[in-house]
């Protein structure tokens, strides 16, 4: 037993000095892999706050501070934003409309970037915070754009405040509909909503799930298959990624984003017959949270509106937008359609 012990005992003593080495390459590597991380993530988050902290300012109102830009020049657009926006999605949706001779102005709602929310939040309320902004700012009438979420305030100021709307717009509209599923989403299955809930808490999450699954985040925050966006040309593949970054800082949007899933879910049959002015109303195929549904429904309902449903291109009408957007420039300046 001797003779065997003695080089297993020596090869045992090797082994247990490179451990140590081993230990220590390991806790480098991950130190490296952190350090990396973070820097990347702070870079990631000064942009996105840098955009979020753009050409705004905040008033305040019964409803507490609303913020809101106000850009451009020409007959006034009040630009709605939908779920994980603010005043910078909207000024980024409809940059076309501003620079084609549009006055648009991009409220933040109730619970998003520096809007407050206030106690009992409800639709009808925001709806009547822009009518009080709208007065604010001497805009005695405008096309009222509302956009996903963004649609149900864009709706009730057309029902509570008609003077209020020259026109209405409603694109890819998370409205009331039939067939449209209560909670209609991308999630299959309960656990997959409670991972979605819990990345909308945290910027650091949301960040990573941006960047390590971002098939993933397009089809479960955004909802538009990511085959539809890969497929698309570049400038439609870049919209969509930076449409998903600037919902960054999502700590800053959560209260909105709350009321959205509260109420953009499953919205109640409004009597939307009653809208007296002219809409356009758009939606598009593949758009899994069943927008297209709504928008077909609330056309049918509105007596003087115009559906335009495009085939394909998800929540985010991927390889339509400058399309639509020019459909809606037509329609804001009363011209004929495109």
């Amino acid at each position: 037993m001797t003779f065997f012990d003695g080089p297993r005992t020596r090869s045992r003593a090797k082994a247990g000095r490179r451990w140590p080495a081993v230990a220590a390459a390991i806790v480098v590597s991950a130190v490296a892999v952190v350090a990396v991380v973070s820097v990347a993530f702070h870079r990631d988050m000064r942009a996105a706050r840098a955009h979020a902290g753009g050409p705004s300012r905040v008033v305040d109102s019964p409803w507490g501070p609303i913020e809101f830009a106000d850009v451009g020049s020409g007959p006034p657009a009040l630009m709605i934003h939908g779920s994980g926006g603010g005043f910078d999605q909207g000024l980024d949706f409809s940059a076309p409309l501003a620079r084609e001779g549009v006055r648009v102005i991009a409220p933040s709602r109730f619970g998003y970037l520096r809007s407050a929310m206030p106690e009992g939040a409800t639709v009808e309320m925001q709806a009547d915070a822009l009518d009080w902004l709208m007065n604010r700012l001497g805009i005695e009438q405008a096309v009222i754009i509302g956009g996903s979420a963004g649609a149900l305030s864009a709706t009730q100021l057309a029902l509570r405040h008609p003077e209020r709307c020259r026109r209405l717009v409603l694109v890819v509209p998370a409205l009331h509909a039939p067939d449209r599923l209560p909670g209609a989403n991308a999630a299959p299955d309960p656990g997959t909503q409670r991972t979605i809930d819990a990345v909308l808490g945290s910027d650091l999450l949301f960040w990573a799930g941006i960047r390590g699954a971002p098939d993933f985040m397009m089809r479960m925050v955004l909802a538009t298959d990511p085959a539809t966006v890969k497929a698309a040309a570049d400038s439609e593949r870049q919209r969509a990624r930076a449409v998903m970054f600037h919902i960054l800082p999502v700590s800053e949007r959560r209260e909105g984003l709350l009321m959205d899933s509260a109420t953009a879910a499953a919205p109640p049959d409004w009597p939307v017959e009653r809208i007296a002015c002219p809409a356009l109303v758009v939606g598009a195929r593949g758009d899994l949270y069943e927008t297209d549904k709504a928008a077909v429904h609330v056309a049918e309902r509105i007596p003087d509106a115009r559906l335009v449903m495009y085939p394909d291109g998800g929540h985010l009408w991927i390889g339509h937008d400058a399309e639509l957007w020019r459909t809606v420039g037509a329609f804001v300046k009363g011209l004929p359609p495109v």
